[in-house]
């Protein structure tokens, strides 16, 4: 099969030791790559989307069954319309339960699988083994990668980038053969990549960047026919991607809406139009400077609402000159736009001109963009030391120098993945002004039942964002944890005169008051809480242990059985049954 893929005739001496090299740096790429992130196998589920992703997601915990395949299809759970994630997510489930040794194996294998795609697409395009093979040894080891790989609710990350790769490769395959077949299948990779996440939206573009290099789809009509034949050409291949960019089109539709319903969408009152632009223009460059150094990385960078404006100057120039010395290279040194442009294009969804989410940038962002950047260096700095007296040596040190350094950095950022305490105090150390990051960790210390360690970590999360009623409703059950009920009702009416309409401020009231013994104040506060989410099974638990104290034993048996429809194993509700069973009894009833 690789011998018909990558031109290798039977018979040669030449051809079968490449083909032996092909072979080996396959192996070589999947060792490594399994080597250098096999510690994920012992990471714990971190508490920012793992739980909404896995953990807490109960169409996800029971595994593939036609009801969950349904709700994968028609959900837009977590402000996405994502699918294939879905679906791999509850493969995992149904196949490990919910220990997350499995979990994160998952990610590391897709990783390593798509490592695997990206070395043989290059090489199918390009012909170029060496380079090939270091863009894809940077692909799998390069640190900005490990948030995708090592976060387990980032699935939809690697598997977008699977699909990406495998669909450039049927392209590469279409656009030498020219086969219906062939391009079928590209279609149809390229659908479930953007079911697996939309980040593939610019993907058409990419096509349509290497038909100039390495495919030579343009020029070689130039060559031949002659410049006047260039314009038709050029029609054609547009109007092959003509089916990529409607599903392009419906898939952006989808996403804006998925998003804007979910509210994950920032409005222009909350971030200004010019705060966008400005702060993509420096992301850019941060991403840049990110690849060449990638240390002080962290799980958020908290947005800024204001930028110096020589950053900005700055920044709009270097992509600028970066942007005009790879156009005006382009016929010398092809493979400059095209990484360039791979890099500038591929990012443009995530950049922040539609803001979601709290970040300025994301490490995630980076996993298929930079491939970018990797192929201009891989091919770039090989040319800028032509005539070199021991080229090869120093490109072999340089190159054995970058992998190496590369994966002791990521083997280093892996550590800090090990659970959330350590991802969070890590990403507080290389960042300021970060509420969301304390907030989880206020709240990663309150599943460990250590309130005494979450409640600074909420009340530096108020002290930046005055406004954030979710820590002070988690700061009210921290304090409630600790015993200092007066001082948990104050933080939660905080929370609720922030956000009325927030259930769970609702029903940690009433479990105050329930500890305080104030029956009535808790049953109107559980009352409250089950009309904005009826699905809250201990508030009905405990609306009817309320009941139940109160002497009304028929409403706290309707609450109690409404707590069990939701939870059929709780126990203590099950318990708190039978008791009121035993107390009927002896009172002469019957209970049924």
């Amino acid at each position: 099969m690789l011998k018909q893929l990558y031109g290798f005739s039977p018979a040669g001496a030449e051809n079968s030791g490449r083909m032996r090299t092909v072979v080996l740096l396959c192996m070589a790429l999947f060792v490594i790559t399994l080597a250098v992130y096999i510690p994920v196998g012992n990471h714990e589920f971190i508490n920012y989307d793992d739980d909404f992703y896995v953990v807490a997601n109960p169409h996800v915990a029971s595994g593939i069954t036609g009801k969950n395949i349904a709700w994968a299809f028609t959900t837009m759970h977590q402000s996405n319309w994502h699918p294939i994630t879905w679906l791999s997510h509850m493969a995992d489930a149904q196949f490990y339960g919910m220990a997350p040794r499995g979990h994160h194996l998952t990610n590391v294998f897709i990783h390593a699988a798509s490592t695997l795609l990206l070395f043989l697409l290059l090489l199918r395009i390009t012909g170029a083994v060496w380079q090939s093979s270091f863009v894809a040894a940077l692909f799998a080891l390069h640190p900005l990668h490990v948030e995708s790989v090592a976060w387990v609710a980032e699935r939809k990350d690697i598997l977008s980038a699977f699909f990406w790769f495998l669909t450039l490769l049927f392209y590469s395959e279409y656009a030498a053969q020219r086969k219906k077949s062939l391009y079928l299948l590209t279609l149809i990779t390229f659908v479930l990549g953007l079911m697996s996440k939309p980040m593939l939206v610019t993907l058409p573009v990419i096509m349509l960047l290497i038909d100039f290099w390495p495919l030579d789809r343009y020029r070689h009509e130039e060559q031949e026919q002659g410049l006047r034949q260039l314009l038709p050409r050029v029609i054609t291949v547009v109007k092959e991607k003509i089916p990529f960019f409607a599903c392009t089109l419906l898939s952006s539709v989808i996403t804006i809406y998925a998003q804007g319903k979910g509210g994950a969408i920032s409005n222009l009152e909350t971030v200004s139009f010019w705060v966008r632009i400005e702060n993509a223009l420096i992301s850019y460059v941060k991403y840049i400077t990110k690849a060449l150094w990638p240390v002080d990385l962290g799980v958020l960078y908290p947005i800024q609402f204001s930028f110096p404006l020589w950053q900005v100057i700055g920044a709009l120039l270097v992509l600028l000159l970066f942007s005009v010395i790879a156009v005006m290279s382009g016929r010398r040194h092809p493979y400059l736009p095209v990484g360039w442009f791979w890099f500038l294009v591929a990012l443009l969804p995530v950049i922040g001109l539609i803001q979601v989410g709290a970040q300025s940038m994301a490490d995630r962002y980076t996993y298929i963009p930079l491939t970018g950047l990797f192929i201009l260096v891989a091919w770039g700095v090989p040319d800028l030391i032509k005539g070199l007296q021991y080229r090869v040596g120093i490109l072999a040190l340089l190159g054995g120098a970058v992998i190496a350094a590369s994966a002791a950095l990521t083997w280093q950022q892996l550590g800090y993945w090990r659970d959330s305490v350590a991802l969070y105090r890590h990403t507080l150390q290389v960042t300021s002004g970060n509420c969301i990051i304390h907030y989880n960790l206020g709240n990663a210390f309150l599943n460990k039942e250590k309130p005494e360690e979450a409640i600074p970590e909420f009340r530096e999360a108020i002290r930046i964002n005055p406004n954030f009623a979710v820590a002070y409703r988690n700061l009210g059950l921290a304090l409630y944890k600790k015993g200092n009920l007066d001082a948990a009702i104050y933080e939660l009416e905080k929370a609720l005169r922030i956000n009325p309409g927030d259930a769970d401020a609702h029903r940690n009231v009433g479990l105050v008051y329930l500890k305080k013994g104030f029956l009535d104040p808790a049953i109107r506060s559980y009352q409250a809480a089950l009309r904005i989410n009826p699905d809250l099974a201990d508030a009905h638990r405990n609306l009817g242990i309320a009941l139940f104290s109160k002497g009304n034993l028929q409403a706290a048996v309707s609450e109690l059985q409404a707590a069990l429809r939701l939870n059929p194993n709780d126990s203590r509700t099950n318990n708190i049954l039978n008791e009121i069973k035993a107390f009927r009894r002896s009172q002469g009833e019957n209970p049924k």
